[in-house]
């Protein structure tokens, strides 16, 4: 990026951060995912992707926490048109499964079988960038993208921990009749992946029994810091930073963060598909990744979901955060890569 000034203005047809960097020449590839047909209570996160990539051009590259992210390489890739045309034809789908309940039955046999296609097309880019030793960042999309990417990075990375920022535990055997839900994404994945060795789940507080009773029964395989438990921990006294760290070290040693922004105040994302009063700061998100930065474990990945840009996209808030989210996430990513480098921490399992 000679001649590259980051504290310039980013040219309005200039790419993700105001970058231009080629992706043989960027570290972390960004792979958009227009896909929100099973959001359960508002849609709108198939207009992430180019809404972010819009917010994106006002985020300062220089970053207190990780310093210079930019200076790894950050390429977005252009979006799959594939994925466009399968959210319009299983959103048609969905709506009607919806109206005409038991009774349609093959509308969500279909909608099933392109969640399977989904799950396809992004595993398939997700382990191009892990061949090619780039960190993949998914950008949804409602929460049902992540499948497809963890599962590709688990088959890679043999006994992976999953860090999961969310208000819902997403551990629903199905949801609407719908195997694929955003609501069923880590149900999902445990159940098909045994590569997958940890779940640790930060800000929930929104629950069904049956999730609760799953992650009782899950034999520790599943851990969760429920909301409650994260703010009653700030009203005890007791230090946040060290009850981090304390819930970081039950992570294996590569991590893949999944992060649904209604893990947040919904003051921050007012507009993402199911808010649920409470969540972590934006304070408390930067603590969180900057001390699995700071830590031993190493990010093989990450992804950033449910971002719904709202009403006014050119002028969203929700993409605005999500923006200086999906830095951070990668500035945390990068750094974490780097100090595993450092420490001759880079096995993997070639597929």
């Amino acid at each position: 990026m000679a001649g590259f000034d980051p504290d310039a203005p980013a040219a309005p047809s200039s790419g993700l951060f105001g970058l231009d960097c080629a992706a043989a020449d960027s570290k972390a590839h960004v792979l958009g995912v227009p896909f929100d047909a099973t959001a359960s209570f508002r849609r709108g996160a198939a207009g992430a992707p180019g809404a972010v990539l819009a917010a994106s051009h006002q985020v300062e590259l220089f970053d207190l926490d990780s310093g210079k992210p930019h200076e790894r390489g950050i390429h977005m890739h252009a979006v799959d048109p594939r994925l466009a045309t399968l959210n319009e034809e299983a959103r048609r789908l969905v709506d009607t499964a919806r109206a005409q309940g038991e009774r349609a039955k093959s509308e969500r046999e279909r909608v099933n079988a392109i969640g399977v296609e989904v799950n396809h097309l992004v595993g398939t880019a997700v382990e191009a960038a892990l061949n090619s030793q780039r960190l993949p960042a998914v950008l949804g999309g409602d929460h049902s993208v992540a499948f497809g990417a963890i599962s590709a990075a688990a088959r890679r990375h043999t006994g992976l921990g999953v860090l999961h920022f969310d208000a819902h535990a997403d551990l629903r055997p199905a949801y609407e009749g719908f195997e694929w839900s955003h609501a069923s994404v880590f149900h999902n994945l445990l159940g098909r992946s045994s590569d997958v060795a940890a779940l640790v789940q930060v800000g929930v507080r929104d629950v069904s029994e049956g999730e609760l009773s799953y992650i009782r029964s899950s034999r520790e395989r599943v851990k969760t810091l429920f909301d409650r438990d994260w703010r009653d921990a700030g009203y005890a006294g007791i230090d946040r930073r060290a009850l981090v760290r304390e819930w970081i070290a039950r992570l294996p040693d590569e991590v893949w963060i999944s992060f649904d922004i209604d893990c947040l105040d919904p003051s921050l994302c007012p507009n993402t598909g199911t808010p649920v009063p409470g969540g972590l700061t934006w304070h408390d998100a930067r603590l969180w990744l900057g001390e699995i930065a700071r830590s031993n474990r190493r990010v093989v990945g990450v992804d950033l979901c449910e971002v719904n840009p709202g009403p006014t996209p050119c002028t969203s808030s929700d993409a605005l955060v999500a923006a200086r989210l999906l830095y951070a996430l990668l500035g945390c990513a990068l750094k974490s890569g780097e100090r595993a480098v450092e420490r001759g921490q880079t096995k993997t399992r070639q597929v």
